[in-house]
């Protein structure tokens, strides 16, 4: 085969396969799981339980979106975007640096305006005080 060929075919062959299979891999795990607790429910007799094994089904994230850290992180980020526009690449990257830090200081003052809502310290004081 013509080496020119190959690693063009190789590219969209790799770029086909990757995403199929941790889709694959995906659904084979959260499959097992799903078994796993289904087998473990039929055994259980206390009800506090259920309501537990029903929340390990809840795929949804448990805490509310802590906005004063991911801000940080991008703020981070695009500081050293930023550097490394200034030492290496130029004034395109010092730009897109900028954005991004402006970006992370966004998000930490969106952190401060908007605290957790008091649902959500209410049911973390109820999950405290039931263990």
């Amino acid at each position: 085969m013509n080496p020119e060929v190959v690693i063009p075919v190789l590219g969209i062959i790799t770029g086909i396969i990757v995403p199929v299979s941790v889709f694959i891999w995906l659904y084979f795990e959260g499959k097992d799981k799903n078994k796993t607790i289904l087998e473990i429910s039929k055994n259980i007799d206390d009800p506090s339980k259920m309501q537990d094994l029903i929340g390990m089904l809840d795929e949804r994230k448990k805490e509310p979106i802590d906005y004063r850290r991911s801000g940080v992180v991008t703020l981070s980020v695009g500081i050293g975007l930023f550097l490394f526009g200034i030492f290496f690449i130029g004034a395109i990257l010092k730009g897109v640096g900028s954005l991004v830090a402006a970006i992370g200081i966004g998000q930490i003052i969106a952190g401060y305006l908007y605290p957790n809502t008091s649902e959500e310290i209410t049911k973390a004081v109820n999950a405290f005080e039931k263990k």
